[in-house]
């Protein structure tokens, strides 16, 4: 403990090249949390199902499985700084794609749109997350990737507020029922309208990201975490496979990922159901977990300097299914205070699950942390089948067991599962 606590977090010479890689966090956080908002966007927009929207999340989270595991293998071909470039530009060009879509009002198109975004979205994290944790001393990797990991809910809450004011803010309450009596001219010129007030941000964004591409293209990185032997799919993947704690590891955080996108995507949904707020209204109890949730996300990283994370896994994950439990049965606010409390649960779980099953990896570190990324995709279908029940029991809060199972497996993980020790982590 007072070897890790001595040890610099960043050592000099880094501190520029790791603002730059934690800025990351924060814009992909922004995309996250301005996406999950597009669920009650659609329904209301395009009255559609739970489940005809929680595509949106299918699209999304899809991408990062496809294209998790290519860019391992374009990091390892060229560098890190070359994947998060690669990121970025897919990025941008996904998010300026919400032009042409709102132009031409279908539905698919924006979907296409988010496919792209999140591919670039992908790749920067397969990038970023071993590359913060190479940046510094193996004992204080699972620190330094909770720290930069703390500023992603700040450009969660960022992209809340943009929804809100620029997204939600301009939805027109007309009803399911009354949209189906308008004439054609009369909808399609309503939809024009609230579909441009989606796509506003999302171009916004774009540009604001090219000047940060630029930036990341002119500054010197550190060549380290791009060393190492050529990258041998078939044999890694056999010592991955074989190596429990990993395999254990991306099971979690599939788990992980459904869990916390199925209850911040049915967040405004749940508060409007159990409160009688519209989506404007609701959203601010979202934006509400999402600050809880940033809260947390440094405290835990305080935290583990006297906890172990795998301790204060067990800890969370378990009081995370408690809150769930009374979301699922009791309703009503305080229900609603349960949902928004397991934020502060959910805030140390992906960086640590990620920092615990790559410890150990040495030079499968890259391939191994783009199977936790694929294991994104749990955001897809985990959230697809939390619609499914939703749509099935006509009930929201009923749909939260899916949640909770997957709270349930990742407290399995942390308790139970052997991990490696901190100081045989070596990211090549």
């Amino acid at each position: 403990m007072e070897t890790t606590t001595r040890t610099k977090l960043v050592p000099p010479g880094l501190m520029l090249p790791f603002i730059l890689i934690t800025s990351l966090f924060a814009w992909w956080g922004l995309a996250n949390n301005m996406t999950d908002t597009l669920l009650a966007a659609f329904k209301r927009i395009m009255s559609m199902s739970d489940t005809q929207t929680s595509l949106i999340q299918v699209a999304f989270y899809g991408s990062y499985f496809c294209l998790a595991l290519p860019a391992a293998i374009f990091i390892k071909r060229f560098t890190y700084k070359s994947g998060v470039l690669l990121g970025l530009g897919l990025f941008i060009s996904g998010a300026l794609l919400f032009y042409p879509a709102s132009q031409t009002m279908v539905y698919g198109h924006f979907l296409a749109a988010l496919f792209i975004l999140a591919g670039g979205l992908s790749i920067l994290e397969t990038a970023a997350n071993p590359y913060i944790i190479a940046m510094g001393p193996a004992e204080t990797g699972v620190r330094r990737l909770n720290l930069a990991q703390s500023f992603n809910p700040i450009g969660s809450i960022t992209g809340v507020v943009l929804s809100q004011l620029f997204i939600l803010a301009n939805l027109d309450a007309a009803s399911a029922e009354e949209r189906a009596a308008m004439s054609a001219a009369q909808l399609e010129a309503l939809q024009a309208q609230e579909l441009g007030a989606v796509m506003g941000p999302y171009v916004g964004v774009a540009f604001v990201l090219l000047l940060l591409w630029i930036a990341i293209a002119v500054v010197k990185m550190p060549k380290a975490s791009d060393e190492g032997p050529a990258l041998e799919i078939g044999a890694t993947l056999k010592r991955l496979l074989a190596n429990k704690n990993y395999v254990w590891g991306v099971v979690a955080q599939f788990f992980y990922v459904g869990a916390q996108i199925g209850v911040w995507s049915f967040t405004i949904r749940y508060v409007m159901a159990e409160l009688g707020l519209n989506e404007e209204g609701a959203s601010q109890y979202y934006l509400a977990a999402l600050v809880l949730f940033a809260i947390s996300r440094f405290v835990c990283t305080f935290l583990m300097r006297f906890v172990t994370p795998k301790k204060l896994l067990t800890i969370l994950s378990v009081l995370a299914m408690g809150l769930t439990i009374v979301v699922i049965l009791v309703g009503g606010m305080v229900g609603v205070v349960a949902l928004v409390a397991i934020s502060a649960c959910m805030s140390l779980i992906f960086p640590t699950i990620f920092g615990l099953a790559v410890q150990g990896l040495g030079a499968d570190t890259k391939l191994g942390g783009s199977g936790l990324i694929m294991a994104i995709l749990g955001g897809a279908v985990l959230t697809y089948i939390q619609a499914l029940v939703s749509d099935a029991t006509g009930s929201i809060s009923i749909a939260y067991v899916v949640p909770l199972a997957c709270f349930a497996l990742i407290a399995y993980y942390a308790a139970f599962v052997r991990h490696a020790p901190p100081d045989s982590a070596e990211v090549a």
